[in-house]
This record gives C-alpha cells, sequence and structure tokens, in this order.
C-alpha cells in the first residue's frame, strides 16, 4: 500500500512540473504518446526550461532521486549536455533526522549505553546528507578520560527500506520507457540505474567505507599532499562509522584559504597530482570530491572525507587510459581509434578510419590553443559525443573515473585559472608506460610470478614426457613432423628451464 501512495505522489511531481513533455525527445509509438498527453500537466513552472523543471522535481521527490540525477550528470555519453549542467546543480544537503534516533542506533549497534562507548557524544550534528549525518565526540583513553576526538557518522533509519522502495519504482519506470522507446533503449537507462543501485548499497554499509578510508589512508601515509583521517575500526559497525575528526577550511572558501596564506597555485597542482597518483600507481582513486568533501589543513595539505564512493582500475585499463591520454595529446587519433577497438570500448566492426575522423573533428579544434589553457573535461566531453554516434559502451569505472577528472579539474581551475593538467599529468602516463613495457618491465612480471615458476618446474619433464608419448602413438605420416615440434620443444624447454631457474634463484635473494 505504501509503495501504491509513493506512486501517486511521484505522478503529483510528474504533473507539477509537467514532466511528459520529455516524451517528445524520445520515439515513442503515437498511440502512447495520445494517451500520456491525456495526462493533464501543470502550467505552474512550464515557462521554465525542461532541465531546470526535472532537477526541480528530483530534488523533491527526495535523496533517493537526488542521487539518482546526480549519477545522471556523471552521463555526457548518453544525456544531451544543458541536461548534465542542470542536473550537475543538485545538492546533497538535507535536513538532519532526530538525534535520538541516532542515539538509538549507536547503542542498538554497540549493544551498550551510548556514554560507554564515547567519553562525550554531542548530540546536535554538525552535517548531514541523503544517506547518513555526522556528529563530534570524544573517545575515551586508556584510563577512562577525554581522549581523541572524533566524527560519527550516523546512517538514517530505514534508509535501505527507502532505497529499496524507490529503487523499485524507478526500474518499473525504466523497463516501461525501454519497451516503447527505441531512444530509451539506447540510453540503457536500466544499466544506468543498476549502477546506481550498486553505489547505493556500498554507501549504505558504512563498514565498506570504514575498508576505503583505511586503504587510502595506507597509501597517503605521511604525504605532503593529503591526510586521510584514521580510521576507528572497534567504533564501526554497518550503521555506525567513528573516524578521527578534521579541522579544515572548506576549500570552497577561496577568501579564508587567501586571509591563510595557502599557496593556491601549489593547492591546484597537489589536486592533479594526487588524482593521477590514485588512477596510474594505487589504481583506486577517491570517486565523490566535490567540494563538500574535501577540505584543506592550515599547512596547505589537502584533507579528504566520505570515502563511501571509490573506483579501482585494473592494469587493462590503466594501459589503455595511458595510451589514449598520450595519443590524444600527441594528436594521434588513428591511436585513439585503434586502441578503442583494442580495448573492447568500440564495436569490433568499427572501422578506424571512420572513427579516427570523428575524433579528429571534435578534438582538432580543442588543441588549436596552448596546452595549458585546454579542458581535459572538455576533450572527454566532445569525446562521448562520438560515443553515441558510434555506439561506443563507456564502462562504469571509467563513468565514474571522468566524473572525478572533471570534479580535480574544476576545482583546480578555481584554485588557479591558468593551471596545466598536461604538464602535470603526462609524466605520469609517460613513467607508468616505461613501467609496464620493456625489459625492466619484463624482469619486474617475472619476480612477481616467480612463486609459480617454483611449482612449474617440477612439472616440466613430466609434460615433456608426455608430448614425446604423444608423437609415439600418430601415425607414420604425422611422425616426421612431430619429430620436428618434439625437438623445437626440447631445446625451448631447456633454454627456458634454464632461464626460470636463474629467476628463481635470484628472487630468492
Amino acid at each position: 500500500m505504501k509503495v501504491f501512495f509513493r506512486f501517486f505522489d511521484i505522478l503529483s511531481v510528474v504533473r507539477r512540473y509537467a514532466l511528459l513533455d520529455l516524451m517528445e525527445l524520445v520515439d515513442i509509438p503515437q498511440v502512447v504518446q495520445l494517451l500520456l498527453k491525456a495526462y493533464p500537466q501543470s502550467d505552474t513552472y512550464r515557462d521554465l526550461p525542461l532541465p531546470q523543471r526535472l532537477r526541480m522535481a528530483l530534488e523533491e521527490l527526495g535523496p533517493i532521486f537526488v542521487k539518482f540525477g546526480q549519477l545522471l550528470s556523471t552521463r555526457p555519453d548518453v544525456f544531451p549536455s544543458e541536461y548534465i549542467d542542470e542536473l550537475s546543480k543538485l545538492q546533497d544537503k538535507v535536513p538532519p533526522f532526530d538525534s535520538e534516533i541516532a542515539r538509538q542506533q549507536i547503542e542498538k549497534d554497540f549493544k551498550r549505553p551510548i556514554d560507554e562507548i564515547y567519553y562525550e557524544f554531542d548530540m546536535q550534528p554538525v552535517a548531514s546528507a541523503s544517506i547518513a549525518q555526522v556528529h563530534q565526540a570524544y573517545l575515551k583513553d586508556q584510563n577512562g578520560e577525554k581522549g581523541q576526538k572524533v566524527a560519527v557518522k550516523v546512517i538514517r533509519p530505514n534508509i535501505d527500506k527507502l532505497i529499496q522502495k524507490d529503487v523499485n519504482l524507478l526500474s518499473k519506470v525504466c523497463a516501461f520507457l525501454e519497451l516503447i522507446s527505441e531512444d530509451a533503449r539506447r540510453l540503457k537507462l536500466q544499466e544506468v540505474l543498476n549502477e546506481f543501485k550498486k553505489y547505493l548499497h556500498d554507501e549504505i554499509n558504512l563498514l565498506n567505507e570504514a575498508a576505503n578510508g583505511s586503504l587510502l589512508r595506507r597509501q597517503f601515509l605521511n604525504s605532503h599532499m593529503l591526510i586521510i583521517p584514521e580510521i576507528y575500526f572497534e567504533y564501526c559497525t554497518r550503521n555506525v562509522l567513528t573516524l578521527e575528526w578534521m579541522d579544515g577550511i572548506p576549500v570552497s572558501d577561496i577568501e579564508t584559504l587567501k586571509q591563510k596564506n595557502i599557496n593556491l597555485k601549489q593547492l591546484s597542482e597537489f589536486g592533479v597530482e594526487i588524482f593521477f597518483t590514485q588512477v596510474f600507481k594505487n589504481g583506486l582513486f577517491h570517486a565523490d570530491m566535490h567540494p563538500g568533501n574535501i577540505f584543506v589543513a592550515e599547512d596547505g595539505r589537502y584533507i579528504a572525507l566520505d570515502f563511501g564512493i571509490v573506483g579501482s582500475l585494473t592494469e587493462y585499463d590503466k594501459r589503455y587510459l595511458a595510451i589514449n591520454f598520450l595519443a590524444f595529446f600527441n594528436r594521434d587519433y588513428y591511436r585513439v581509434a585503434e586502441a578503442h577497438i583494442e580495448s573492447g570500448w568500440a564495436p569490433p566492426d568499427t572501422r578506424i578510419d571512420e572513427l579516427e575522423a570523428a575524433i579528429r573533428y571534435v578534438c582538432e579544434p580543442i588543441f588549436n590553443q596552448p596546452l595549458a589553457k585546454i579542458s581535459f573535461g572538455l576533450v572527454l566531453m566532445r569525446l562521448f559525443e562520438v560515443s553515441r554516434r558510434f555506439n561506443i559502451s563507456v564502462q562504469p569505472q571509467l563513468v565514474l573515473l571522468q566524473k572525478t577528472l572533471l570534479n580535480v579539474e574544476g576545482l583546480g581551475r578555481q584554485l588557479d585559472p591558468d593551471l596545466d593538467l598536461w604538464k602535470i599529468g603526462k609524466p605520469f602516463f609517460v613513467n607508468w608506460t616505461k613501467e609496464q613495457f620493456g625489459v625492466d618491465a619484463l624482469w619486474n612480471n617475472l619476480k612477481k610470478e616467480s612463486t609459480n615458476w617454483s611449482r612449474m618446474l617440477p612439472e616440466l619433464p613430466r609434460k615433456f614426457y608426455e608430448t614425446l608419448d604423444t608423437v609415439s602413438t600418430t601415425s607414420k605420416q604425422e611422425h616426421t613432423e612431430l619429430i620436428k615440434v618434439q625437438k623445437s620443444i626440447r631445446n625451448w624447454l631447456i633454454v627456458l628451464t634454464g632461464v626460470l631457474t636463474m629467476i628463481l634463484l635470484f628472487s630468492l635473494f
């Protein structure tokens, strides 16, 4: 029954903001169009642009729809730019829930009164978002006295049920749209929704966030660019996260940063270095780097908060990213097109020359200006326009990467309008490529596999005997050819065994 009422609540918002006008943008059967037009639409907001109406409706429908809109804003590969610009304005700040409920949740999870868990707990929340709210607290030291100052994040009550209810409704809407519209099928609405569900379920389990934060802290421990707060796992559950309290200046507060004599140019460069270090060195990156999650310490280092969403890249992804970035800035559009097909991002039957020409048409005007003025984000936006034409599927991890890169670039240029991302990023591409190819890379990979060689080497004589046994059971006509193969295998096995034995011995020292 609640789902039924929620459905009509959504319909009333659709009517109020005349969102059925969106149907005119997609190809749907004439009969369906007539049925939809029969549903009366309000004229209250009809004088506003349709993208703005959509953004306002999502805000009114609540936190789950806001988050869905935020995800849509990261998909320029499938949505027009005017919608991307408007949906990017969606804010995640919502009123806090009752602090007494937060206390009850903490006591339920730890099975003891809150004053036995924390030395002091401020019932007034300091921040509130769609998934959780944050309270200030102090831990107890070994003597039971006032200890470390911490931030305690508590999940909103019944958020999982609310998410499931609204996501189920969204799923039905997306399925209906894909059923009646070819454009909706091209936009892959259900695929986008499935991606959204994955992020949401990761976010509402705060143990995931604790693990992400701990790993990032370990990777940037003692960094001169970035501070990650310590996670106190003994005070963490699925619904409660306790981490080191961080005092800092919001990165968007430029005036205060200047008053504190923070070097804005250096800070902007740090942001780019941190991003490329995470991507090409660690393979794991903070994927929610909007200004609300980033502060600046008084010593000029970044402070990163909220680790609910992180992205990860395989060596395969990193290889093609490096190849593409280098090829782009060398204006080698043929190599860009070739890499898209090799990686499987573009369909295998794509003609390289046609894809190369399309990429050249959108990128060449951009590159006819100084590199320092080129926007990585603009390059990606233009590429996504090409993606739509050639039916190139964008991988979820690359969508997260694109979203993060746009955030980093926007933040960096806000701090320093002359920020040259290419100058900072190119050494990362070049060094990573050197590390992955050549003699040194081969030697390192062989050493990495040395534990497997110890298992494989003793098996070589048996494998060799099985090959000889195969020769002895074949027909005479095939015998001569197999003997040649056998001799070749034997020679190579002798060489390989020697090389592998040396590698194994060296790797032990």
